[in-house]
């Protein structure tokens, strides 16, 4: 089973923080799951404390048996970066992980109209299924990486296997994956290029 993210973070990934930052911490979450719940206040703190250092992108692993409003929370939220872009999408993502408790379609629509979208627009979406695909595409990725619960965290690509609700320990990964990534761009700048290789010259 892999232990590093097989898809890179890209273009279609909701993404804060610079994308040079030393440190990418990738979260496969399920917003009905309470253990993503305890993560959400301590993923804000360490953002908050490593700021522009840190890149955090949330990817969606809603557990459908398990949590059966988490595929729809997972979809309105999708929905809220189409029609309202990329703050409409974290304002969600923030109101669902604050309302774990209320996740039914009509509370979906009424966070939808909090965050400045139309409901009737979401609650289309909902009903067709617009989003399911990509909801499925992070969860594949998920799967391809060895995702088998929530939370799941990478840092800079590879599993974080230690406990993140000691948010010292955490929080101590984070900054040891950003000196491991600072000593990596200072020995790629030591490498000096190699000049052009004269030839010999044949005597004459």
């Amino acid at each position: 089973m892999s232990k590093r993210l097989t898809r890179k973070v890209n273009a279609d990934d909701h993404v804060l923080g610079p994308a040079d930052a030393p440190v990418t911490l990738v979260e496969y979450g399920d917003f009905e799951c309470e253990h993503c719940g305890h993560a959400y206040p301590i993923l804000q703190s360490v953002r908050k404390s490593l700021g522009t250092r840190l890149r955090f992108v949330f990817r969606h692993f809603p557990l459908r048996e398990a949590h059966p409003h988490a595929e729809h929370a997972a979809e309105a939220s999708e929905a809220a970066a189409r029609f309202g872009g990329s703050d409409a999408f974290w304002a969600m993502h923030n109101l669902l992980f604050g309302n774990q408790d209320a996740l039914e379609d009509d509370d979906l629509l009424r966070y939808a109209a909090e965050v400045g979208l139309d409901a009737r627009a979401v609650d289309e979406a909902l009903a067709s299924e617009m989003f399911a695909p990509r909801v499925r595409a992070d969860f594949r990725s998920g799967v391809r990486s060895g995702v088998n619960g929530t939370p799941t965290f990478f840092v800079n690509e590879a599993r974080y296997d230690g406990s993140w609700m000691n948010e010292r320990d955490f929080m101590r990964a984070l900054l040891d994956a950003e000196a491991s990534s600072e000593r990596s761009v200072a020995a790629r700048g030591l490498q000096a290029p190699e000049g052009p290789r004269s030839e010999p010259r044949a005597d004459t």
